[in-house]
């Protein structure tokens, strides 16, 4: 059991406990709050930002990942599991880093609407390509780990194809929750998702018009989704959802090679993550380091000035064409 899984378990098992001690204190799931609307919880910033613009106004919406945290080291908090437990509408992205989620859905009201990121599109594994820290097999506890069985990818939204049907999902059950707002919830779905088809045409145009198919992470590789879409290539230092902070010798060996070999203009690296890899990599190679947006969180500053998923997949669009056309 993961650390996180055993501090939400004994969060739930309090939160219980407190429930029972304090009677009826607190609003109940399912029922809407003072104002009316409904309330709406997400853990990340993805389906907070998705819900944001098909609801507006229109409903209470609350994000647990506080802005500039990292998804990977975030744990709930007493106030987190009160926030569900509180809500009409719950939505998170599923897989092992929400493995916690689970936990705490047991111990809330059954009248509580869930919605999984991860059941709204066709999943894929995470992937170990060539160069990558464990690639391959390595030593773990006296034998050989064997990463032909692969963790589903978590990061759904990397895509903006994906990221319209999770649209549709969330659409769907704020009508169905709310349909006395049903015309605003439609019509800015629409919008919405034909912004998310332009975005997509963006990325395809710059991949079409591009001299190379490649790009070199030095970091995670939370993109599987959006390399798919594209036809796009990689190299990275770990997968997306890696706990490794330290690539081995060989793999900051392997990246250096490949970005000389493949004459890449530019050494990638996610938001909110350190940029000691790439910098490695780019200093040895002579190239620059860019910053391509995973969104599953964004910087406070960032939070605070209104940027969106669209705005920051904008910034992505020039980053890929730059990544795509260098020295060839």
């Amino acid at each position: 059991m993961t650390r996180k899984r055993k501090t939400a378990r004994m969060l739930a098992c309090l939160f219980l406990l407190g429930s029972l001690q304090a009677g009826c204190a607190g609003e109940p799931a399912g029922e809407h709050g003072e104002d009316g609307k409904l309330s709406v919880v997400t853990t990340i910033f993805p389906q907070y930002d998705f819900t944001r613009e098909i609801a507006g106004e229109q409903v209470d919406l609350k994000m647990l990942l506080k802005p500039g945290e990292e998804t990977h080291s975030y744990e709930p908090t007493p106030q987190d599991i009160i926030a569900i437990q509180n809500s009409d509408i719950f939505i998170y992205v599923g897989g092992e880093n929400d493995a916690w989620v689970e936990d705490i859905l047991d111990s809330v009201e059954e009248d509580l609407v869930t919605l999984r990121l991860m059941d709204c599109v066709d999943t894929v594994e995470e992937e170990y390509v060539e160069g990558m820290k464990g690639a391959g097999g390595h030593s773990h506890e006296g034998g050989t780990e064997d990463h032909s069985v692969h963790e589903i990818d978590e990061h759904v939204w990397t895509s903006p194809e994906n990221a319209a049907l999770i649209v549709e999902q969330i659409r769907d059950i704020l009508v169905r929750e709310d349909p006395a707002n049903r015309d605003v919830y439609e019509d800015n779905a629409k919008r919405y998702t034909e912004e998310l088809a332009m975005l997509d045409g963006k990325f395809r145009d710059v991949v079409d018009h591009s001299q190379s198919n490649l790009l070199i992470f030095g970091d995670r590789f939370p993109f599987r989704y959006f390399a798919d879409a594209y036809g796009l290539d990689y190299y990275a230092a770990f997968p997306g959802c890696a706990s490794d902070t330290e690539p081995s010798a060989a793999t900051m060996a392997f990246l250096i090679d490949k970005t000389r070999e493949d004459k890449a203009p530019v050494v990638l690296k996610m938001e909110l993550s350190s940029d000691n890899i790439a910098n490695a990599v780019a200093e040895a190679t002579g190239t620059k380091v860019m910053t391509f947006y995973s969104c599953h969180n964004l910087s406070a500053e960032d939070f605070e000035n209104g940027e969106t998923y669209v705005s920051l997949m904008e910034r992505n669009v020039e980053t890929l064409r730059e990544a795509l056309n260098g020295w060839h």
